[in-house]
């Protein structure tokens, strides 16, 4: 049986990336994960290739890492960057890949071994927002984000972090950590890639209806 956190809602950053750009609706399965203790409630059994991801992400990552050091940065990289910024209703944590300073200002990078989707700038966004909040040797700094990919690159400015990037990520937060549930909208593309199961959800989409029963004429 799912139990609920001791110290309160806890959100992952990547939980909400598609919740703000609007790819993804449903907003309780953030809820239900950010309420309770991820050990006490079964999780759907992946089927990715999380070994091969790891040795491809880790090689682009030190590809990253070896450039911005010949540029003169210092760089810091994944469990260093691990953070928890608490707020009134709940806590914001993540990870970002890199973070290279240099002087007073710095760049908050994720390395991306895949195919791109508009939810990786998002994620870059909430690192810019969160780590110098919740790190206390960024205090006061300036952060650009980058995307990086294997073939190509996409800077983020330090002005995407304005007033309505903050009010929106901090309205999509309170509806998340709030003791009522948040709204619950359950289709076929967002259940075949959510870990929550039917015993938990029994309004999941079940696996043998996402593919469809019937075929069409056209």
């Amino acid at each position: 049986m799912p139990v609920l956190r001791l110290n309160g809602p806890y959100i992952w950053v990547t939980w909400l990336t598609k919740l703000l750009i609007g790819t993804n609706s449903c907003e309780w399965a953030s809820w239900f994960r950010a309420q309770h203790e991820s050990g006490s409630w079964d999780k759907v059994p992946s089927t990715f290739d999380w070994d091969a991801w790891r040795i491809e992400h880790t090689a682009l990552l030190g590809t990253i890492r070896q450039q911005l050091e010949m540029e003169g940065k210092t760089v810091f990289t994944e469990k260093q960057n691990s953070f928890t910024l608490q707020g009134k209703t709940a806590a914001l944590g993540g990870q970002p890949d890199l973070i290279a300073i240099s002087g007073s200002r710095g760049t908050i990078l994720d390395a991306k071994a895949g195919a791109p989707h508009p939810s990786h700038s998002m994620q870059v966004k909430l690192y810019m927002y969160a780590a110098p909040r919740a790190l206390r040797q960024y205090s006061g700094m300036t952060f650009d984000g980058k995307l990086v990919y294997k073939d190509h690159e996409i800077p983020i400015p330090s002005s995407a972090i304005n007033g309505t990037f903050i009010k929106n990520l901090s309205e999509l937060i309170r509806r998340i950590a709030s003791s009522n549930p948040a709204v619950k909208v359950p289709s076929p593309v967002e259940c075949k890639f959510c870990n929550i199961t039917q015993t938990d959800c029994p309004d999941r989409v079940a696996e043998d209806t996402i593919e469809g029963e019937e075929t069409s004429d056209f």
